[in-house]
């Protein structure tokens, strides 16, 4: 019997010119939603059409994946903008990924990198992402990191929120993404990977970087594209979860119903 559900999403669509990153059509078969890049940190046209169409023949939840405009440090270096440089980057990259859509829809809209984490712990970041999310389309979805400033912030807008926990990201006891820079910031054992995931869906429950357990609700879980045995890791997540009686499906399918 089914009791629980929960989205996985991927950021995908991270190839351009004759870059290739990730396995996108491999990691499509085990996720619900994915998050496709838009140009800005990686991507490029060619790459969003051709992610688009993966992602519908495998009926997945596609979202876009805006960042600081930082193809040399994949979207991950802190940037300094006002509020309108950060209002109008969103609107451009919303747009050009919808535009390959159908009907030029999208499911939702989660922010990549050094804007994800600016907007976690800044107020105008996280107000100017969720206003260029909002005057865009107010029945698009805002990916927001559980229990930040920036869920309360869309919470207040009156716009639908999915919040977030990445399966192979350690985390701090403020439940804020450990930074990339300190060792075991990334998860890579598959086994404590799963066990987190199981936890947070059945516990609402996640242990930080420092061992303790943290409350921590979620609506979707992340697994990064581009991380080495990724798309295994997907596989084994969803096994696990259908195994513990967990359906897999897209965020739309989740908050709407």
């Amino acid at each position: 019997m089914i009791h629980k559900s929960i989205d996985i999403n991927s950021d995908i669509g991270e190839s351009f010119g004759t870059y290739k990153l990730g396995s996108d059509a491999e990691i499509c078969k085990y996720v619900s939603s994915v998050n496709i890049a838009t140009g800005f940190h990686a991507g490029d046209p060619n790459c969003m059409n051709e992610t688009v169409l993966i992602a519908n023949k495998n009926n997945l939840g596609i979202g876009a994946h805006p960042a600081y405009q930082d193809l040399v440090g994949f979207g991950r270096r802190e940037m300094s903008l006002s509020y309108e440089d950060i209002y109008n980057l969103m609107t451009y990259q919303i747009g050009a990924l919808a535009a390959f859509t159908k009907d030029h829809k999208i499911q939702h809209v989660k922010p990549h990198g050094a804007l994800y984490n600016s907007a976690v712990s800044n107020k105008l970041v996280a107000e100017s992402v969720v206003n260029s999310i909002y005057d865009y389309d107010p029945n698009v979805i805002h990916v927001v990191l559980a229990g930040s400033e920036w869920e309360n912030i869309a919470k207040s807008r009156g716009v639908i929120v999915a919040r977030e926990c990445y399966a192979d990201r350690a985390i701090n006891s403020d439940g804020t993404l450990v930074s990339r820079k300190i060792d075991k910031a990334v998860i890579h054992d598959p086994s404590e990977v799963i066990d987190r995931s199981l936890k947070l869906v059945l516990d609402h429950k996640v242990q930080t970087i420092d061992g303790d357990q943290i409350d921590f609700e979620a609506d979707t879980i992340c697994v990064h594209g581009d991380t080495k045995g990724s798309v295994e890791l997907a596989k084994l997540i969803r096994i696990e979860m259908e195994k513990n009686s967990i359906k897999i499906d897209k965020m739309s399918n989740i908050l709407r119903n």
